[in-house]
């Protein structure tokens, strides 16, 4: 088969290793790649542990490698074991406010006012269902609400 005819393969954007496995320091992440920001979510992100100040210093470096400086998370208290109010991450303050909202989302800040929305899949997830919640996240025509996504059927990506 000459190279023309090879079907197009797209990246693996996740991992297919069990998620405890996953490189320490790195933040499964998923954003939505078009400017459109049409649908409920820009992306979704899968943290290893309920512990902020252990993951979130890699969200923070990874989204900010995308999109910029990040000034300000929103996190929902119930799913953390403690959140401080704000953490030093690279050098900069990044101020974290605490819902209890339940949604099962994170409000990411860049800058001033610019927000994102990430779902954040518990990290007990089994992979198959996180990976396919992050996979509907990405979707703009999907608007599953965020604490619906992770007992979805997998199968419906």
């Amino acid at each position: 088969m000459a190279e023309s005819e090879t079907p197009h393969q797209p990246p693996v954007l996740l991992p297919d290793a069990p998620h405890p496995e996953a490189e320490p320091g790195t933040a499964p992440l998923r954003l939505e790649t078009t400017q459109s920001r049409e649908g409920l979510l820009d992306g979704a992100w899968w943290p290893r542990s309920h512990d902020i100040t252990a993951e979130l210093p890699a969200l923070v470096a990874e989204l900010t490698s995308h999109l910029g400086p990040i000034t300000r998370v929103g996190l929902d208290s119930a799913a953390w074991e403690e959140l401080p109010t704000r953490l030093i991450i690279d050098d900069q303050v990044v101020h974290l406010d605490a819902h209890e909202i339940g949604d099962g989302t994170a409000l990411v800040t860049r800058g001033d006012e610019d927000l994102f929305v990430l779902l954040v899949v518990p990290p007990e997830s089994e992979p198959e269902a996180a990976r396919a919640a992050m996979a509907r996240a990405v979707h703009p025509d999907d608007i599953t609400e965020a604490a619906q996504r992770i007992v979805a059927n997998p199968d419906e990506s």
